[in-house]
């Protein structure tokens, strides 16, 4: 049984764009808020240095259940087209790690979360709600696939 609060998820989307389109969606976090329904807002904290490395925005996440998650990511790790890492701190702390790989002519974009809640309610009610977070988690995740296929669209 994983300790209370900590979680490990692996998000995989399909994406009908080449690689570069992706990639230049999800460097621009600001932005989400347009298409990604759960992403209530993003603010720059600290601009980052080439390629973003070091750069650390404010987080703002709404759910389909009834609370929101505030976290700053600090961007530790880029690798153009192909990788972003970043810490989360707040409360939210852990780790995420965006990864993009062609498929034919869509991208494969696997996202791994390895993180813990630190409000204290929520570690409470872990034991007995975690398959509950991990289903709000997955829905959270499909709104923004579905939401980056759509703003591609658009783009296009």
């Amino acid at each position: 049984m994983p300790e209370p609060g900590r979680y490990e998820f692996t998000t995989e989307w399909t994406i009908p764009a080449p690689p570069e389109r992706v990639w230049a969606e999800l460097m621009d976090p600001e932005r989400w808020p347009h298409w990604w329904p759960g992403v209530v807002r993003v603010e720059p904290v600290r601009a980052g240095g080439p390629g973003g490395v070091g750069a650390i925005r404010r987080y703002i996440f709404r759910s389909r259940l009834p609370y929101r998650l505030s976290f700053t990511m600090e961007t530790t790790r880029v690798e153009p087209h192909q990788l972003i890492e970043g810490r989360a701190a707040g409360e939210l702390e852990g780790h995420g790690c965006w990864r993009l790989y062609p498929a034919g002519t869509g991208t494969r974009v696997l996202y791994d979360w390895h993180v813990a809640v630190t409000k204290p309610w929520m570690k409470r009610l872990d034991p007995l709600a975690r398959k509950v977070f991990a289903w709000n988690h997955d829905v959270v995740m499909e709104w923004g696939r579905r939401g980056l296929i759509r703003r591609i669209a658009e783009r296009a």
